[in-house]
């Protein structure tokens, strides 16, 4: 019988980046950021805010890719993902205008941020806001070209 070991580093690593699964309305996201930041410095990834509502079937979309074969493993490698709850535009307004303007990005609206809080882009543009015509592809492209380290 062998002794019982504790788990590896890169299988703990690997527990902690579950994606989230949907927008919960009740959780803090000014401190889901915060340690999303903390996080990212640690494991040199950047931090991907994505802007949502659950009623919104364009981020529920961009849902399921994230959690597609060939979309998760770039989130988990390169990524720490937070998912914020916008309500009906009605909530995290304040904290959304801190990093994106959703009054031309639509939701889901995305947001890439450097471990250290700079921001390096937000698609302000309203390039996610139409994710029903997206495939996975379009969406693995971006975050390619967002990653640590990737050609801007």
């Amino acid at each position: 019988m062998s002794p019982i070991s504790s788990p590896s580093p890169e299988a703990t690593s690997a527990t902690a980046r579950v994606l989230p699964d949907g927008y919960d309305a009740n959780r803090n996201a000014k401190a889901d950021i915060q340690a999303a930041l903390a996080t990212a410095a640690k494991e040199h990834r950047e931090v991907l805010i994505d802007f949502g509502a659950n009623w919104c079937p364009d981020c529920k979309v961009l849902d399921a890719m994230f959690h597609s074969a060939q979309v998760e493993p770039l989130l988990q490698k390169d990524y720490v993902v937070v998912a914020v709850d916008v309500g009906e535009f009605d909530h995290n307004i304040d904290l959304a205008s801190k990093y994106v303007n959703l009054q031309t990005s639509g939701i889901p609206a995305l947001v890439v941020l450097q471990p250290d809080g700079t921001l390096r882009t937000a698609t302000n543009d309203g390039s996610f806001a139409n994710a029903q015509t997206m495939d996975a592809g379009q969406v693995s492209a971006f975050l390619t070209r967002w990653a640590p380290g990737g050609n801007q």
